[in-house]
């Protein structure tokens, strides 16, 4: 066998280096019909394909790896709920699911960046059913958890001696929204406490707990064929009737409950002149 020269060596670990990175995307070969054009999305990574499966969890076992999620590094709500889905079925169920980069959920803590927009614990669930159903099977599936979260009385879940902010119950409210700001802040308003008290932390890690409970509760339903949205929302169809597509000021977009941020209560009056 003839001898190769160092260069000659380096090339041929080149082009074997280029040849596994070209299979390992899936270029065509002759017989496999035409190759994706650079930048197109491998369809085989989409919702509903064998690569993400959903899988039947059990809630009660995966409360507890959401409450911890939520305290783990500091990451909160969003990365608790979706760690606690999308990570047991990684323990279980191996790739694709343990190799998502679930760090990256720790952007939707505290509405979003410290935003106060939607619920991290809601965000982390949408964004686990997301990789399953698509937008028209996955709609419904939101809207009801969503709805649910609207007039339960939070939180419902505790943790026990595992409790790392505050063992024992907590003072429960309704959010009426799916705002963390609403959320977070009614809470604070009617327990009393403040919003930076390490019991409202605690409040958030609960919530975080429940809302993964019912999350896969609903996704357990969508796998068995049983799901079936009931909630409905009363202001959102009185609000429609004047401010729905078609109607006399059509400017409505969304389907929170109207009520939190339009009622005129005391809450939501103006603030902006002669505030006391």
């Amino acid at each position: 066998m003839a001898k190769m020269s160092r260069r000659e060596v380096l090339g041929w670990l080149g082009g074997a280096a280029l040849g596994g990175v070209l299979a390992g995307v899936g270029v065509a070969s002759a017989g496999d019909g035409p190759a994706a054009r650079p930048g197109a999305p491998d369809l085989k990574d989409e919702p509903g394909t064998s690569v993400w499966t959903p899988h039947r969890l059990d809630a009660g076992k995966c409360q507890p790896v959401a409450y911890a999620g939520y305290w783990h590094k500091g990451y909160g709500c969003c990365y608790g709920s979706f760690h606690a889905i999308i990570g047991t079925m990684g323990e279980q169920y191996g790739a694709p699911y343990s190799h998502f980069p679930f760090h990256m959920m720790e952007v939707g803590k505290s509405g979003i960046s410290e935003w106060g927009t939607i619920c991290g614990a809601l965000l982390g669930a949408a964004s686990a059913m997301a990789l399953f159903w698509g937008r028209k099977e996955r709609d419904p599936m939101v809207t009801e958890l969503f709805r649910w979260y609207e007039r339960t009385a939070f939180p419902i879940y505790d943790p026990g001696a595992a409790a790392q902010g505050a063992v024992g119950p907590l003072p429960t409210h309704v959010p009426g929204a799916v705002l963390c700001h609403i959320s977070v802040s009614g809470w604070c308003q009617a327990s009393g406490i403040s919003a930076g008290d390490v019991r409202r932390s605690e409040r958030c890690a609960r919530v975080t707990a429940d809302v993964t409970a019912k999350a896969i509760e609903i996704i357990n339903a969508k796998i068995d064929g049983t799901f079936a949205p009931v909630l409905k929302s009363q202001a959102e169809a009185a609000c429609a009737s004047c401010h729905g597509e078609g109607r006399v000021s059509p400017i409505l977009k969304g389907r929170m409950d109207c009520t939190p941020c339009h009622d005129g209560g005391r809450a939501v009056a103006d603030k902006f002149h002669d505030h006391p």
